[in-house]
């Protein structure tokens, strides 16, 4: 884009946003719902470095940006309880990506086109730094509308208020389109034309879409005749993401940098419970998404997803400060309402992580961000450690409950692999069918996490190795939470993928980020994700253990594996926080 119609769109939403007449974002006409926490022995679920607001409900990550030096995160919020309910918007900002400082919620609903809810959205710094959040309101008839709203003071670095357009709402919902089912704009990105654009979610006949909409000045958008992206029967897209990667690289790209021979683009839907995206190509001058490989988001096994465990409705941004894209998920309960209302609160955050494109071009790579490494201490490690079929050896030295573990298994005879046809099976049913204490040939191996000292309660994250008919060789990760707890009201359902990874050639690597009743486990440096929450029965964190097993009856090498301790990320509350207690 060139600096005269750069320049030209910049004065045109100043205009709009500062001689049109504003209603506040933060009009309190809901009781304010900040409090501290209780203290940690009171609360064994709760986490020490994964984000989560100090009480109550928290669902969808909503806006994350980074604006002069601070990284602002938002998030659905019911302030009123630990249930869902009236939502808002939560607002946090940090440093560093590790260590947050709570603030009042952004956005409340106040007005006709938001006034039952507050939903998700997302955030564009437009030409000139200027922060604008796109998002959707739910009005007194629960029709879902777009709206439009941006800081009330750009010089206050923690953008504490927020004041929304008179023009909301800027989108209705299209002919066809149900009033509940059309929400979630994305990050907008500018075309070569000096259109903006952006994608909602939604679906016609259950035929789930990525509405496209183009602007001239961020207030008024038509919908271009076709969906950017559709797929049949798959019910309502929600959070809709859309950006660009570059290939040979593992940096990120500001959104609005085109497709072309050095660069893809990658489409993410969320439905069903997860979040599924395709790598393709996109041509602004024809508003055509191309998906590589045939795949779509038709949510069959063969589909690519984020991650393969508890983790939706995530939301990207471009760091141009480390230029990199960054990814954030919401990671629901899976206790009981019950529970979520004796302890308070409900829902965290994924660790915020990198993302970027595999070398092969088929897949992307998530990584926890680099500044986790300043909560880590007490390292442990170990090196050539064989582990004989049946071995269980404890991991000592690290707190077991709140951990950074990574490990990598060396295979040394692949022969005698057990035969199984994986392009026909559903890796999760063999996950389930072949669990942790499912003797096999290579594998299971890997680690027990969250583990009690007898093993009646462990939380298998854990490799087996298969070859086809032809002699074709697959590699299946596993979250076994069947035995993650004894009690009896928790959703133990196990979760399994397949990794893109050749163990002719490659060490089969593990990373888990341990964290009370959530972890995060990366496969083959991130090709393969899984994120489980756990609720061992067991309430003193110090009882919790954490072992390397193999139950194969071939042996595996552990060639070299790190283990740190965590120390908690800071989490204060804002002095302006009208809330505070």
């Amino acid at each position: 884009m060139n600096k005269l119609l750069s320049s030209f769109l910049t004065l045109c939403f100043l205009v709009l946003v500062f001689d049109t007449p504003t209603s506040n974002a933060t009009g309190r006409n809901m009781v304010d719902g900040i409090f501290l926490p209780s203290q940690k022995n009171e609360q064994p679920y709760r986490t020490g470095y994964h984000f989560q607001p100090p009480s109550n409900w928290m669902n969808d990550p909503n806006g994350p940006m980074l604006y002069q030096g601070v990284y602002h995160f938002f998030y659905q919020y019911n302030p009123l309880a630990p249930t869902f309910g009236t939502i808002v918007w939560g607002h946090a900002v940090s440093h560093d990506l590790v260590n947050w400082i709570h603030l009042d919620p952004a956005i409340y609903p106040t007005d006709e086109p938001d006034i039952s809810s507050c939903w998700s959205g997302s955030a564009t710094i437009l030409p000139g730094n200027l922060p604008a959040m796109l998002y959707t309101g739910s009005d007194s008839t629960s029709r879902q509308v777009q709206d439009l709203a941006w800081p009330k003071n750009r010089s206050d670095p923690f953008l504490r208020e927020w004041v929304k357009s008179t023009h909301n709402p800027i989108i209705t919902p299209p002919e066809g389109v149900k009033d509940d089912c059309f929400r979630d704009p994305s990050t907008a990105w500018l075309g070569p034309d000096g259109l903006w654009r952006i994608v909602v979610g939604g679906d016609r006949d259950n035929n789930g879409m990525a509405f496209l909409y183009q602007s001239p000045d961020f207030v008024t958008w038509t919908r271009y005749e076709n969906p950017l992206a559709a797929a049949d029967s798959t019910g309502t897209w929600e959070c809709p993401d859309f950006f660009p990667v570059p290939l040979n690289s593992t940096n990120g790209l500001d959104t609005s940098v085109v497709s072309s021979g050095s660069v893809l683009h990658v489409m993410k839907a969320g439905f069903e419970g997860h979040d599924w995206y395709t790598i393709g190509t996109y041509s602004p001058d024809r508003e055509n998404f191309l998906p590589q490989n045939g795949l779509s988001l038709s949510g069959s096994t063969l589909d690519l997803r984020y991650d393969y465990g508890n983790f939706y409705a995530s939301k990207s941004f471009f760091d141009e400060s480390k230029n990199r894209r960054v990814l954030w998920a919401w990671v629901p309960e899976k206790d009981s309402e019950e529970d979520d209302i004796e302890k308070g609160w409900a829902g965290l955050q994924s660790f915020p992580r990198a993302l970027w494109i595999d070398r092969s071009g088929k897949q992307l790579i998530q990584w926890p961000v680099e500044e986790i490494e300043t909560l880590r201490e007490n390292e442990v490690k170990l090196k050539n450690k064989r582990l004989k079929s049946g071995s269980v050896v404890e991991i000592e030295g690290v707190t077991a409950s709140q951990a950074d573990v990574t490990i990598s298994f060396k295979l040394e005879d692949l022969k005698e692999a057990e035969v199984v046809d994986t392009c026909s099976v559903d890796p999760q049913a063999l996950c389930t069918d072949k669990g942790a204490s499912s003797k096999g040939v290579i594998g299971p191996f890997g680690v027990l996490a969250m583990a009690s000292k007898d093993l009646k309660e462990q939380t298998a994250i854990f490799f087996r190795v298969f070859q086809n008919q032809k002699g074709r060789y697959s590699v299946l990760m596993c979250s076994d939470l069947s035995r993650s707890t004894i009690r009896s009201t928790i959703d133990k359902t196990s979760f399994g993928a397949f990794v893109d990874i050749d163990p002719r050639y490659d060490e089969i690597s593990l990373r888990n980020l341990i964290d009370h009743s959530i972890i995060e486990s990366f496969g083959a440096g991130g090709k393969t994700c899984i994120t489980s929450r756990v609720y061992p029965q067991f309430l003193n964190y110090e009882d919790a253990h954490l072992f390397a097993f193999n139950n194969g009856t071939q042996s595996v090498k552990i060639s070299q594996m790190s283990a740190w301790s965590m120390k908690n990320a800071e989490f204060t509350i804002d002095q302006t926080v009208k809330s505070a207690t």
